[in-house]
């Protein structure tokens, strides 16, 4: 009984601040991660710890850090007002979401600790009014906070006593070694250091060298994904690569997948081909695309999280390719050319109540499909991982399985129990999108996507701070429609339907037309879902059942 009760955030002698930040975020006990590394910090040891991605590995470092901070303010002497945290973080977004995490926990006592996001390259002139007040704590990537100790806009080598490196195996893989070695010359001599990492690597050891001194490591005892009770991993094996697209029509069009999902492939290109293919069933996706601006990134990611949307588009080929030593990573595959290389989804972003994960394209790498699989079932909540395999890739799914390494022998990826043959129907639709979806029509569509997002970014940006609420009408799934788009092809003719999935087909339908007080309740608080439903109505009228 003693020994639960030291499991308790209240037992680990935190500022009550910091406590009731805690109860508002609805954190009744610390995760394992926390449990084991909070008390450590406190002490003031340096730490390398490594836990699945999903376990709160930033509260982990981020609760120690205030805690060190206001008290140090609190009984020790007084001293001038400098920056005496920085975490450092291998994307933009991961460094948002960290800055985010920092300022929830520090809701009560924000006069007393402040944070500084620098990550952002466009806002150089800003932040450097923002660090000219030394802020407490400072996240940014490692070129960004370079480039500010380069031009002495921040000043590091009197006042840093705590460093975090999140996510520490992707930075030197990021193309980071250079500028963390030049980094490290800025900072003071003696220093607490923590290093967190989802896997343990060459550049884990490597940057342990460099930055830790006598450091605890805690490799902690669990799964690098939650159980079969929690997490269901399948495999379906597609003879051709035709079967892949006709699979997904068929669950995401007939509503096998339920709830929001992710979907990844292994190149940009193939994720615009993927979009544009939906597109022509009126399955609505979008593409979180590396070539667009940061605030854009950001808010496809939060409208995803408010249920803007269900299907978000992704690769992690920017951020989990080869390790480009000394290079920055995104001069790989032509498809992923120009894509900004502080940009990644399949590590470290909080995409919330994520209900399946589905790898339309094997991933490159077994840690790829950790961190991929990551995505879902965080946080306690269920989730499914459903992989689409070729005939061809056996033997890269083989070294999967080997590295996820299922109970008594038995294999992790379970086979997904579907009849091909029941959708043979819907062949001839998927053959006819497959050729509208053409090399110029990818281009195309990249290329107004791009032109598109620059726009509101820039040109709107003054006028939705202003209008807040407009913002949430700028949608990120909206059709690009660079390839001829055929409506028949949006609807699903009853007798296509297999004779097993009509009835879940027809409850779905019903549960999805609303009734005319919903419609106009609907128009009333957004038009653009009511130009929706409109035409469905539409629809329904003209093709027959």
């Amino acid at each position: 009984m003693a020994e639960e009760e030291a499991l308790g955030f209240e037992h680990m002698g935190l500022d009550p601040r910091l406590l009731q930040a805690v109860t508002d975020l609805g954190w009744s006990r610390p995760t394992l991660i926390q449990e084991k590394a909070i008390p450590l910090a406190l002490e003031g040891k340096d730490l390398l710890a490594r836990a699945r991605t999903g376990s709160g590995k930033t509260a982990a470092y981020a609760i120690p850090m205030l805690q060190l901070l206001l008290h140090r303010k609190a009984t020790g002497p007084a001293v001038e007002q400098a920056v005496r945290g920085l975490v450092l973080v291998p994307t933009k977004e991961l460094a948002r979401q960290a800055q985010s995490m920092i300022q929830q926990l520090a809701a009560y006592c924000a006069r007393d600790i402040r944070v500084a996001n620098v990550s952002a390259a466009e806002d150089s002139a800003s932040q450097r009014a923002v660090l000219m007040e030394k802020p407490d704590v400072v996240v940014g990537t490692p070129s960004r906070i370079l480039n500010h100790l380069q031009q002495d806009s921040l000043k590091l080598r009197d006042s840093l006593e705590l460093l975090v490196m999140d996510e520490a195996d992707l930075l030197f893989s990021f193309g980071f070694e250079e500028e963390l070695k030049s980094l490290l010359c800025h900072l003071p001599r003696i220093y607490q250091a923590f290093l967190m990492s989802a896997t343990f690597n060459e550049d884990v050891q490597t940057l342990k060298e460099l930055v830790l001194h006598n450091p605890v490591t805690l490799k902690l005892q669990e799964s690098q994904l939650p159980g079969p009770e929690q997490l269901q991993q399948f495999q379906v094996v597609c003879g051709t690569e035709e079967d892949k697209f006709l699979l997904l029509y068929a669950l995401l069009k007939l509503s096998l997948v339920r709830g929001k999902s992710l979907l990844f492939v292994n190149t940009l290109e193939r994720s615009y081909r993927l979009r544009l293919f939906l597109e022509q069933f009126s399955i609505p996706a979008c593409v979180l695309n590396g070539e667009l601006p940061l605030r854009s990134r950001c808010h496809i990611i939060s409208q995803f999280n408010q249920g803007f949307y269900d299907c978000v588009i992704a690769t992690d080929a920017e951020v989990l390719g080869a390790p480009a030593k000394g290079g920055r990573q995104g001069k790989g595959p032509k498809g992923n050319r120009a894509s900004d290389p502080e940009a990644g989804v399949a590590r470290g972003i909080d995409f919330h109540h994520v209900c399946a994960v589905l790898n339309f394209d094997l991933p490159p790498t077994p840690e790829a499909y950790i961190h991929r699989a990551g995505r879902t079932a965080r946080a306690n909540n269920p989730g499914v991982v459903l992989t689409f395999v070729l005939p061809t890739e056996q033997s890269q799914l083989g070294r999967i399985e080997e590295l996820l390494g299922g109970e008594n022998g038995a294999p992790a990826l379970l086979p997904y129990q579907f009849r091909m043959e029941e959708i043979e129907g819907f062949r001839y639709r998927c053959r006819d999108a497959m050729r509208s979806v053409t090399k110029q029509a990818i281009r195309e569509a990249r290329l107004k996507e791009i032109k598109e997002e620059l726009l509101h970014s820039e040109k709107l940006k003054t006028y939705f701070e202003d209008n807040p609420r407009d913002l949430q009408l700028l949608r990120h799934d909206l059709p690009l429609h660079p390839a001829v788009v055929k409506p028949h092809l949006g609807h699903v003719p009853d007798y296509l339907v297999p004779p097993a999935l009509r009835g879940l087909v027809q409850l779905h339908r019903k549960r999805k037309k609303p009734s005319s007080k919903k419609v106009k309740k609907v128009k009333a608080q957004n038009p653009l879902r009511s130009f929706k439903h409109r035409g469905e109505k539409r629809r329904a009228r003209v093709v027959p059942s």
